[in-house]
């Protein structure tokens, strides 16, 4: 690996201390005078080279500096939000302006002299955008975005305790500090039981690289946004977020999310993220229970949409879902097909740079992050920021984000209930019968087979890379996360046909809605939620099948998030549903669940493809959510398949519309309300620069 592109991870290091200032294995870019940002200069350059110590020299080659008079629109403390219209062109632009650089060196120059010139949220999102799609780059294991900004992830007192700790003891003597596992609210509030799902370390880290690896910004660098089934991933992977946190609400006795539909009406639930800033001028601001949204108009008309925008967009999209096809800029009118159809549609509805149609079908999904994040204040007469529906990384955190996410997947069903449903012929696998299916947890017996188990568990994270000018030693803040104790899956499946491949699929869905009533397929199909996909060879005859839950195709652990080594082969980029979540919470009484297991003929699914780099994992981790990077999407059926239509005629129960290669197997996850400890999670580099005073 080139130790030039390995430096560049330096960057994301305490990001509002100057360049010039150690980071890393005491490792220091040996920056020109003209590179010393304005307000640096005056400190002088023997004081500067004294910062250096004996740190190690990171030599820069001199280039013609980038203009960066667009992207510095944006103040230095300011907020950055990509669902800001003006935002999004300025990330756009700065994209465009390090990804236009083709060579490795000069990039390095180039984000070097940006770094202290820029404000931090839109240089470290344009960076990492452009980290993880330059071909000289693409190998990093970028730090996580808790580390770079924690602000975004933990209460405002760990800071206020951190600066303790930090000043008055020694590192052996610092207490490490707890985060309240409830921190938002109080059980008055019954939105405060599912606190521990929004909230999770892990979802909101996945939220935010999905949007790194899938940006949605108006680039020159069209390979940057126009991938492979885009839209449709934009659809499936947030439609998987709604399945599972409805069984989530389920196990702590709430009913299914409400759709937000009528924007004319106040928001009833309200949020108190209580998240300070370290970076931004302003904190988090709250939006308290039954706040009207507003026309927004800010920033002299540069932020600017009514909540008559969003109904107009949403009628045409309903429109064009009604008439089967919707018209390009030019235009044409294009089928919404059945093979393109979800994929136009996730792109227009979210809308990305791919949209078919902006100027008719507007901008729906961003500007509805972007009303709701500043209904507070929706002229900035208070100057406040938007608050946390404006981040990909804090959004999830909001009871909001799902009411309005549901609403979203409501125009993407809309869709779906217009394709035909799929016949016993396309579901069948001829010759190919599942015969059982059994689910066993690790440790324990096989008469407790089918009974999945949750419980606490604290670790401890170091978050030292993201407490600017402290002390550069270990600072612990202790996160307690839902977990469970792995299992298996053992699957045994009778082939009477030829020996080839198949696909496993397994799903997994709540047995009764929130009243206690049998879901009806009709609805059920929405609630299955993907655990697992991967590729099976059958033999002619009796199959056993099995497969370890920590395997699956949906999950990365949070050990992996956070262990980076930026010269492992073993890269898993950073996104993916975290593993500790891959479960609903249950109940101490039991949580009835059925277990969807499907066995699908694979020259139906396989999709041809060259596959680089054999032994070596490139991102190819969770891809169910996050796909495989620089290849197709590994699945020709539709995601979600055979979920994602409604059943044909006759199949009113999940029974009914079993076949042969199917079966359906009752679970059972229980919660055990203990808490467990693991060992601390610790960044790989551990910063022994030279501490800034």
């Amino acid at each position: 690996m080139s130790v030039t592109a390995k430096h560049l991870l330096n960057l994301f290091e305490r990001i509002t201390e100057p360049v010039f200032v150690p980071k890393g294995q005491n490792e220091v870019f040996d920056i020109p005078e003209e590179y010393v940002a304005n307000r640096y200069k005056r400190l002088g350059k023997a004081f500067l080279d004294r910062l250096k110590g004996k740190a190690k020299k990171i030599a820069l080659r001199k280039i013609i500096l980038p203009n960066l008079s667009i992207p510095m629109e944006l103040g230095r403390r300011d907020n950055f939000s990509l669902f800001d219209p003006h935002h999004r062109t300025l990330a756009a632009k700065l994209i465009d302006i390090f990804a236009g650089i083709k060579d490795l060196e000069e990039f390095q120059s180039a984000v070097v002299y940006a770094r202290d010139r820029l404000n931090p949220y839109l240089y470290i999102y344009a960076l990492s955008v452009v980290i993880y799609h330059r071909p000289d780059t693409k190998h990093l294991n970028l730090p996580p975005l808790v580390i770079v900004f924690p602000e975004k992830f933990v209460n405002k007192g760990f800071f206020i305790r951190a600066k303790e700790e930090l000043a008055l003891f020694k590192e052996e003597e610092r207490e490490i500090i707890e985060i309240p596992m409830y921190y938002t609210a109080s059980n008055l509030d019954l939105e405060h039981r599912v606190a521990y799902f929004r909230e999770d370390l892990g979802i909101n880290h996945h939220h935010w690289v999905w949007h790194l690896i899938y940006p949605n910004v108006v680039t020159d660098q069209s390979s940057i946004v126009d991938k492979d089934r885009r839209g449709e991933l934009f659809y499936y992977m947030h439609q998987q977020i709604l399945a599972r946190y409805n069984m989530e609400r389920f196990c702590n006795y709430l009913p299914r999310v409400t759709r937000f539909l009528d924007w004319r009406k106040p928001i009833e639930e309200g949020y108190f993220p209580k998240l300070d800033t370290l970076v931004a001028s302003q904190n988090w601001p709250s939006r308290s229970a039954n706040t009207q949204l507003s026309n927004i108009n800010r920033n002299q008309g540069e932020s600017r949409v009514d909540i008559q925008d969003l109904e107009r967009w949403r009628d045409r999209i309903l429109e064009a879902i009604d008439r089967g096809a919707v018209v390009n800029e030019s235009g044409d009118v294009l089928e919404l097909s059945e093979s393109q159809g979800i994929d136009i549609l996730g792109n227009l509805i979210e809308a990305s740079s791919l949209s078919i149609n902006r100027k008719i079908y507007g901008d729906l999904h961003n500007q509805g992050h972007n009303v709701i994040s500043l209904c507070h204040d929706p002229d900035g007469k208070y100057l406040e920021p938007p608050a946390v529906m404006s981040d990909t990384a804090t959004a999830m955190r909001d009871p909001i984000f799902y009411r309005w996410h549901s609403f979203i997947n409501y125009l993407f069903q809309e869709y779906k209930n217009t394709l035909p449903s799929y016949t016993k012929e396309q579901l069948a696998f001829p010759g190919v019968k599942v015969t059982s299916i059994e689910v066993q947890t690790d440790g324990a017996s096989t008469k407790a087979k089918n009974k999945l188990i949750t419980f606490w568990q604290q670790t401890d994270i170091d978050l030292s890379l993201g407490m600017d000018f402290e002390k550069s030693e270990p600072v612990f803040a202790r996160i307690t996360r839902l977990q469970h104790k792995p299992f298996s899956y053992k699957i045994e499946v009778e082939n009477t046909g030829s020996a080839g491949k198949g696909t496993c699929r397994i799903f997994m869905a709540p047995k009764f809605d929130e009243t206690g009533e049998m879901l009806l397929f009709r609805e059920l199909k929405d609630f299955f939620v993907e655990l697992d996909k991967f590729t099976v060879h059958l033999k002619i005859g009796k199959n056993t099948i099995t497969r370890k839950s920590i395997n699956s195709s949906v999950t990365i652990s949070l050990d992996k998030i956070f262990k980076k080594n930026a010269a492992a082969e073993d890269q898993d980029c950073g996104c993916g549903w975290p593993q500790n979540m891959l479960l609903c919470k249950g109940t101490p009484e039991g949580y009835a669940c059925q277990l969807f297991v499907m066995i699908s003929d694979y020259k139906k699914d396989k999709v041809e493809q060259k596959e680089e780099g054999e032994g070596k994992s490139q991102c190819y981790n969770a891809v169910s959510y996050c796909g495989k990077r620089d290849k197709l999407y590994p699945d020709k059926r539709p995601m979600g398949f055979p979920f994602d239509r409604q059943p044909r005629t006759g199949a009113e129960t999940i029974q009914q519309f079993l076949t042969e290669n199917m079966m359906l197997l009752p679970v059972t996850v229980y919660h055990n309300n203990n808490t467990t400890f693991k060992p601390p999670v610790i960044p790989d580099t551990i910063p022994e620069q030279n501490k800034f005073h």
